[in-house]
């Protein structure tokens, strides 16, 4: 178990149960004779799949969020699931369903079923507009009531299953808002434009730059194989994305070691830094590999 910190102990609700070392060591799939790297590419497809599927939904970001932790969760430790018996689209998709029903947006099975079954029909990565160009023949993602009640059992079984194995603990802290409550704390917000933008040029304030990029750094820290948001607690996740988004848009910080102060020590921040700053080339490996598969099955 990882030490308390100030806000465990103070705001419970924003802190989230982390795995154990024991856990990240191995997985159910693991032991089942599945590679960390298979295991990583999985997660990383339910991950852009739940994204994509939320999206369409018109789900809110901190929903399609809390099923992606959910679903990760699912397969953490020698306890967890394996993707062997319980495959990344099932989890993936009761995921999103359970994170939709435990919040103020809930989704019918239907709805769920249809969009899934439209994304699994689209390409592996797509945009995560609605309202994109793609067109694709709807017999081919289209649901007959048959097949429908067969998914909508497998759905409910699956959200069972999720909820025998987690424990019944789905409760999820998300680091967005902690993010924004910390650029208020550092007056982020305050600072001027760059006076080198170009005119035309959307009006947004460097401050206001930072924050979107935070939020980005966050987003894509869900897809990360190094399970950040089971490793670290929101506060450490709103700080280093503050760091890295800072430092990445060129607006400078305190100069003291203002992290400190959000209870993050400095070992901690640098690993998350460095982590997030991975993901992109992470996304650029995975998205290759799926070229690849695709070139060759084609053949």
């Amino acid at each position: 178990m990882t030490r308390p910190t100030t806000t465990s102990i103070t705001q419970p609700h924003l802190c989230n149960p982390l795995a154990t070392i024991d856990q990240l060591s191995t997985s159910g799939s693991r032991l089942d004779g599945i590679s960390k790297e298979e295991e990583d590419t999985a997660r990383y497809r339910g991950a852009i799949m739940t994204q994509r599927a939320g999206i369409l939904l018109r789900l809110p970001q901190d929903v399609i969020a809390k099923a992606i932790i959910i679903s990760v969760r699912f397969y953490v430790g020698p306890e967890g699931g394996s993707l062997r018996d319980h495959p990344i689209d099932l989890i993936s998709v009761a995921s999103l369903y359970l994170a939709a029903k435990i919040s103020s947006h809930p989704q019918s099975p239907r709805n769920v079923l249809n969009v899934w079954a439209y994304c699994r029909t689209s390409v592996p990565y797509p945009s995560s507009s609605p309202d994109g160009e793609e067109d694709y023949d709807p017999e081919v993602y289209y649901l007959t009531e048959n097949i429908y009640l067969s998914q909508r059992k497998t759905l409910i079984n699956t959200e069972t299953e999720i909820l025998q194995r987690l424990g019944f603990q789905v409760h999820v802290a998300l680091p967005y808002t902690v993010a924004i409550n910390y650029l208020q704390a550092l007056d982020i917000f305050h600072i001027k434009n760059d006076e080198t933008e170009q005119e035309g040029e959307e009006e947004m304030g460097q401050g206001q730059k930072v924050a979107k990029r935070t939020f980005e750094h966050l987003t894509a820290a869900l897809y990360s194989p190094q399970l950040l948001y089971l490793t670290h607690q929101p506060t450490a996740l709103a700080t280093a994305g503050i760091y890295l988004a800072a430092r990445e848009i060129g607006v400078k910080l305190p100069e003291c070691e203002w992290w400190r102060v959000f209870d993050v020590e400095r070992e901690e921040l640098g690993f998350l830094v460095l982590a997030m700053g991975s993901m992109r080339g992470f996304a650029e490996r995975e998205k290759l590999k799926e070229k690849e598969l695709l070139e060759m099955q084609e053949r």
